[in-house]
């Protein structure tokens, strides 16, 4: 077990964001973001949240589906109190030069965008994405809805315009898709054991976390969307697509064993993310690729049958 409590502080650099304090330190020669679990606002029970937990996991997973990802490391520190917290470790992976320009504020740039930097309609997202103009924006937007079903999966209800983003050099003038980071708000980190024992025992219960909530932060209409409704309708050709691409790569042994190996998490937390990714796999994306695929058989027919059709006729 790492503990980050005597590592050098960086007092000169800060950071923003709602969810717990952070810190620089250095840990052996390199600049990490030391991340401490904030207090639940929901749950009275629990003393803090899981969101050191769910960040290192949710982290590790989303690297098994070939994304670049932040690096994370889990440990520990002792408060001035002498009282202990699970912590993570993220990464700097801003160097040699480069810097990090969340998404809201290249968004700031777009100057016929209707809504603010800061603004998660769906529909402005991807037009600013369309007009910026610092990566490719084919690329960009495979790029995000990649990351939206990998959200789905891990059930993320807090990835907004702010946490995610590009990597800009301006010594070289160029720039290029940041890694994946700030995955806190993955893996229900306001979930208490009793909580999670309850949602084991009841399909209901279950359904409802899959279903209903969480939702996502980008909203369609001004209402935030369903996980499960905008994958399964297969309105969008580009979500199509990620979802084939990500389905694909998911490897629930491989999962499982992540979530096995996660220190300091009891075994009925470890029942509860397996059973949880799982049941959002099955339920949300392997229901629509079943669909996708269906759809696609059809309009395969079609043409196949309006092209004999047309061989008869001649």
């Amino acid at each position: 077990m790492i503990d980050f409590t005597n590592c050098p502080v960086n007092k000169f650099k800060g950071y923003g964001g709602a969810n717990g304090n952070k810190i620089n330190i250095m840990y052996e020669g390199q600049s990490y973001m030391l991340k401490f679990p904030p207090v639940p606002n929901k749950s009275k029970v629990m003393s803090y949240t899981n969101s050191c937990i769910s960040e290192y996991l949710a982290c590790h997973i989303i690297e098994s589906l070939e994304f670049d990802v932040q690096e994370t490391v889990l440990g520990t520190y002792i408060d001035k109190r002498g009282k202990e917290k699970v912590v993570v470790a993220c990464k700097d992976f801003t160097a040699d030069g480069k810097r990090l320009m969340e998404f809201a504020h290249l968004k700031n740039t777009c100057v016929d965008s209707e809504q603010s930097g800061y603004g998660t309609e769906l529909s402005s997202i991807i037009k600013a994405i369309d007009e910026q103009s610092l990566v490719e924006p084919q690329k960009l937007k495979d790029f995000f809805w990649d990351m939206f079903i990998a959200d789905a999966f891990l059930g993320n209800f807090d990835r907004h315009n702010g946490n995610w983003g590009i990597l800009v050099d301006e010594q070289k003038q160029c720039a290029d898709i940041a890694p994946v980071y700030d995955c806190g708000s993955c893996l229900y980190p306001q979930m208490d054991e009793a909580g999670m024992q309850a949602i084991l025992n009841d399909e209901k219960e279950i359904n409802q976390r899959v279903y209903v909530f969480p939702t996502s932060a980008i909203l369609e209409n001004g209402k935030k969307i369903s996980y499960f409704d905008i994958i399964s309708s297969l309105k969008n050709e580009d979500c199509n697509r990620a979802l084939k691409r990500i389905a694909e790569r998911i490897d629930m042994e491989q999962l499982n064993k992540l979530v096995a190996e996660t220190p300091f998490i009891t075994e009925l937390q470890k029942d509860f993310y397996k059973v949880m990714l799982l049941e959002r796999k099955e339920k949300i994306l392997d229901y629509s690729m079943e669909l996708l695929l269906k759809q696609e058989l059809s309009l395969r027919e079609q043409q196949g049958s309006s092209g004999q059709t047309h061989e008869l006729t001649m």
